[in-house]
């Protein structure tokens, strides 16, 4: 709920602060029509002050309030000698006169789907580097690929102050998108990339990317597929690679049956049953084409569970290429996604967005088809 205060009696609402952070906020904007040369509160107590900072760094309050706010235009030898005087001192900045002096809070935040999958901690841990390397802080939350959570998410990260947010994917309520322009956030969706679409988007083409190592596998004589697909509720990333591979075979003249297409939670267990499935029935297919290269892994890991030779009786392809898709035996052949410039580029356009207002882009990073041991010719 927003917090009201009053003020010469017009009710001002302050929608993203708790009571308490409120209040201390008004005593500041008190503070400052009363000294207006002054623009942070003074603390209470022996805290040290941006004005101490100032005087131990011998620059001006000015170059200290820079440090904080846009660290990339303080020449090196001034930043050094702000930082060790804050060390020094033990300052903290007090983030609620920062925010109101600046209309800034210096904060993104991200909502991803889960922390379990290495794909997203890859990205989120290039895009924070990027965030911290300009000053800012980074508000992370979760959905575990529960779409109805998403909105709650955004909206307690708002509550506690954003300046620009990444998402992923674009499937949501255009209501989220209309909250986050009401109140000039800033954002970017990730993971995807939609040239015609009226929101940002950073990302890669996964349907022309399945197309890419569809083609590989017919190349090799393939003709009987299946899939091990993600969610696809929520998950437009999930249906575009699922389109990518009806759109190959159709090329073809063959057909994707839509009974072996399995959709199933990205987890090993999950890869592991799916393929068990396909591999009882009594048709086999000569090439399982799996969302992402968790359920791949797992895929592997039955196969051989059920001395199911790979690649000799079956192709097994992943998507997103792991660390662990060049270790396990005898290699994932996979799609490779660019995430660590995908979270360089996102954080880039965020920081730029906020502090320049940027146009909204459509950045297409491209994808590479890595060919291991999982892939051969159909026997």
């Amino acid at each position: 709920m927003s917090t009201p205060l009053v003020e010469g009696g017009i009710v001002i609402y302050w929608p993203s602060l708790p009571l308490g952070e409120a209040l201390e906020c008004y005593g500041v904007m008190e503070t400052e029509k009363k000294r207006k040369s002054k623009r942070l509160q003074k603390p209470s107590g022996n805290l040290p002050t941006l004005a101490d900072v100032a005087t131990r760094a011998a620059v001006s309050t000015a170059t200290v309030s820079r440090f904080f706010s846009a660290p990339e235009k303080i020449k090196p030898a001034l930043f050094q000698r702000v930082q060790e005087a804050i060390n020094e001192l033990g300052y903290t900045p007090h983030g609620a006169a920062r925010a109101l002096a600046s209309q800034r809070s210096n904060t993104i935040g991200a909502v991803i789907p889960t922390l379990d999958n290495a794909i997203f901690a890859t990205v989120i841990q290039t895009f924070q580097k990027e965030l911290a390397a300009r000053g800012k802080t980074l508000l992370l939350a979760a959905t575990d690929y529960e779409p109805g959570r998403e909105r709650g998410q955004i909206e307690n990260l708002i509550v506690r102050g954003l300046d620009g947010l990444m998402l992923t994917g674009e499937d949501r309520d255009p209501a989220i998108y209309a909250l986050l322009d009401r109140r000039g956030i800033r954002y970017a969706n990730t993971y995807v990339h939609h040239p015609t679409s009226p929101y940002p988007t950073i990302g890669f083409d996964n349907r022309r990317a399945m197309r890419k190592l569809v083609d590989y596998l017919l190349d090799l004589g393939h003709q009987s597929f299946a899939m091990i697909a993600g969610i696809t509720k929520g998950n437009d990333r999930a249906r575009e690679r699922i389109l990518g591979v009806q759109d190959a075979l159709e090329r073809k003249n063959l057909r994707l049956d839509p009974a072996s297409v399995l959709e199933r939670p990205y987890s090993l267990a999950a890869g592991r049953d799916a393929l068990r499935q396909l591999m009882t029935r009594s048709e086999r297919p000569t090439a399982v084409v799996c969302g992402n290269d968790v359920l791949a892994l797992g895929a592997l890991l039955e196969a051989s569970a059920m001395k199911i030779k790979v690649p000799a009786d079956i192709s097994i392809t992943g998507f997103d290429d792991l660390d662990l898709a060049r270790e396990i035996p005898p290699g994932l052949t996979t799609i490779h996604a660019p995430l660590e410039e995908m979270g360089r580029q996102t954080a880039a356009y965020l920081l730029d967005a906020v502090s320049l207002g940027v146009s909204v882009p459509h950045i297409d990073l491209p994808t590479e088809l890595v060919v291991r041991g999982s892939t051969g010719p159909r026997r």
